[in-house]
């Protein structure tokens, strides 16, 4: 319990942390974020301008013109939401089997064993 308290938690939030595929996620749900702040805040400031100039404001030379960006968030946040890590995968398998230590053991060698062979 002492090795799962000491040495497998820390691994797995480590795992979790630096996956390619929680950088890719998140990386795509701030930049669909972004746009989408970009559309909003581009359209309540060309209403604003209409509404106090009482002009026409030509939209179209906007870079999210067109785009659906509400739409492309939630599909980013859903994808942030459902993502499923390999090592997760690997954990849940881990402790369905029996010997859930030693199927840990082999996801998460000890670090300290490993360079206390490397000493001898």
């Amino acid at each position: 319990m002492l090795w799962l308290k000491e040495c497998v938690i820390a691994s797995v939030a480590e795992s979790v942390l630096n996956s390619e595929e929680l950088d890719r996620t998140v990386t795509h749900l701030l930049v669909a974020a972004r746009n989408d702040g970009y559309a909003q805040g581009y359209a309540e400031c060309s209403h604003h301008v209409v509404n106090a100039l009482k002009v026409d404001w030509d939209t179209s030379k906007s870079a999210t013109h067109g785009v659906d960006t509400e739409a492309a968030l939630a599909a980013a946040k859903t994808q942030f939401n459902t993502l499923q890590l390999p090592v997760m995968d690997l954990i849940t398998v881990a402790l369905e089997s029996e010997d859930h230590v030693a199927q840990l053991r082999e996801i998460f060698p000890d670090k300290k064993e490993d360079e206390d062979e490397d000493l001898a």
